[in-house]
């Protein structure tokens, strides 16, 4: 009878742990969620900042856009991180 409570005590501090779990990581998570990409995208929208270009050009013959990659000097790319 002892070892029954006991095991269903346990059970039932599991199931409500997850739960708690469950509850703390939707608001944590959507807490960072709205903090981080809201103010980044707030941020962007004061300066302007547009990190896709989503207009459409029919003439274009391609949407790739030029890296410029072989304007810097060799010794800019060392050590770039």
């Amino acid at each position: 009878m002892k070892k029954d409570f006991f095991a269903q005590l346990k059970e039932g501090q599991k199931a409500f742990g997850d739960d708690i779990a469950a509850i703390v990581n939707t608001a944590l998570l959507s807490a960072v969620y709205v903090l981080g990409v809201g103010l980044t995208s707030l941020a962007a929208r004061i300066f302007g900042k547009k990190f896709l270009n989503l207009q459409i050009n029919k003439n274009a013959k391609t949407y790739w856009e030029d890296l410029n990659l072989g304007k810097k000097k060799t010794e800019e790319y060392y050590r770039q991180f």
